[in-house]
């Protein structure tokens, strides 16, 4: 939802909340409002709707839990859908083009499993496997929430150095999903894979300095005789 949308969302959690008989306080609106700002009016409108036709808890007041479950579902069924998301990507791009999904955990998680490419090319016979791994790390990665991802995944393709040096544009990646939300991860993610890596020499390690910073004190370096 925009900011342009609170006046009607305010309409329709004073109407949900009268509907249950329950006093509405600035606190209470400000936490639905958060939970429900990255969702568009017309899917917190139905998931108001599914709440109060819910056999078991429609008979309570919706709380933010309740909401967030109807939207976004358990960690176990965003896991799985976007597993299929992922699978179904294989079949319809490949591992030749780059790809770029509305899902910054999805980036994640296939750097995790080596790449696109790679994670394209997985045999038959090691698909639950791989499912199971990347479910793992999609639970792990949207349960905190903030984490570093590649901006896309490379494809099984030439290097950018051989477009530019005969002058050739880039090719265009693969949106899955929602355009806007592709163009927005691809914006926050980084480049060159999800963390750097530095490499130092040994000695520089054994430095009094770094082994302080590491909290490595107690260690001491093995002498070596001239």
């Amino acid at each position: 939802m925009q900011p342009s949308d609170s006046t009607r969302f305010s309409a329709l959690f004073a109407d949900v909340m009268a509907y249950y008989r329950q006093d509405i306080s600035d606190f209470m609106q400000s936490l639905f409002w958060q939970a429900c700002q990255s969702f568009d009016f017309e899917q917190v409108q139905e998931a108001f709707s599914r709440h109060a036709k819910d056999p078991e808890r429609g008979q309570y007041p919706p709380k933010v839990a309740d909401l967030v479950r109807i939207l976004q579902g358990t960690p176990t069924d965003r896991a799985m859908l976007a597993w299929g998301r992922a699978l179904d990507a294989i079949s319809r791009v490949g591992g030749y083009t780059d790809v770029v999904f509305d899902d910054p955990a999805i980036h994640a998680c296939i750097e995790d499993l080596g790449g696109w490419p790679k994670f394209c090319r997985t045999d038959l016979k090691d698909l639950g496997y791989l499912q199971h791994r990347f479910c793992q790390a999609y639970t792990a990665y949207t349960g905190r929430g903030e984490f570093p991802f590649p901006r896309l995944l490379p494809g099984d393709r030439s290097p950018d150095f051989e477009f530019e040096r005969r002058g050739l544009p880039l090719p265009r990646p693969a949106l899955i999903g929602n355009a806007e939300r592709c163009k927005a991860v691809y914006q926050a993610g980084v480049g060159g894979g999800k963390a750097p890596i530095a490499y130092l020499p040994v000695a520089a390690l054994a430095c009094d300095r770094l082994l302080a910073a590491g909290n490595a004190s107690s260690y001491r370096a093995p002498q070596v005789a001239a």
